[in-house]
């Protein structure tokens, strides 16, 4: 009888030692270039999915969720932050917009957001996601390719620079790790890549694109995941 202890003690131990680490998630919130499931891009060809292949090990479990939505600007994203972000308790959330919010429509003069409010509701993303103990990471949207038009004709990406900028604005005003996509998209194209191959319209990325994206991401990331 006196050995009984002894053995549930044995046995509590290696229960203990078998059981699963928890997860790290990871949420990617955006619009479709987050979302990035079109034709010619399946959800197993997005940067969502290639961060999780290459982060989710058996000893530290990553899942990645992509929450992206298409058409999405930063007002809506945060109409919904409470319902699709904040319910799955994530540690890291990565937030890239600005191609809806900066787009000039057909008889408009003005962007869709303009980019006070844009910088604006970057900090009630980050402030509302920091109360709820998840590490927000600010990331630029990828630049346009040439030869893309927006509703009144001009070239989309003289704005996205605008806003690509006001994204690395915040970040540094609120301290908050920075992904610049932009950044690397638009010296790749003044250097004379044609990065309409990374797209599979010019702006949405394709399987190669979104691969690029991950790569970008993931030095970031992993500091940001490491003890």
């Amino acid at each position: 009888m006196k050995l009984l202890p002894i053995l549930l003690c044995t046995l509590t131990t290696i229960a203990f030692a078998a059981d699963p680490q928890p997860s790290q998630r990871i949420v990617s919130l955006g619009d479709s270039i987050t979302k990035g499931v079109r034709p010619g891009v399946t959800d197993k060809e997005t940067f969502s999915y290639y961060l999780q292949q290459e982060l989710n090990s058996p000893t530290s479990p990553v899942e990645v969720h992509n929450v992206g939505i298409g058409g999405e600007r930063t007002d809506q994203a945060l109409k919904r932050l409470d319902k699709d972000v904040l319910a799955l308790k994530p540690h890291i959330v990565l937030i890239m917009y600005g191609h809806n919010d900066s787009y000039v429509d057909a008889g408009a003069k003005h962007p869709r957001i303009s980019p006070a409010e844009y910088a604006d509701n970057l900090r009630q993303l980050v402030e509302c996601l920091r109360k709820a103990d998840a590490q927000p990471i600010l990331m630029t949207p990828p630049a346009y390719s040439t030869g893309n038009k927006n509703g009144i004709g001009d070239d989309p990406d003289v704005l996205l620079e605008q806003y690509a900028r006001t994204v690395r604005d915040v970040a540094k005003e609120l301290k908050v790790p920075l992904v610049d996509h932009y950044a690397l998209w638009r010296k790749r194209r003044d250097d004379g890549e044609e990065i309409r191959n990374l797209t599979t319209d010019g702006y949405h990325p394709n399987p190669t694109g979104h691969k690029l994206l991950s790569e970008t991401i993931l030095p970031t990331l992993r500091k940001t995941l490491s003890p």
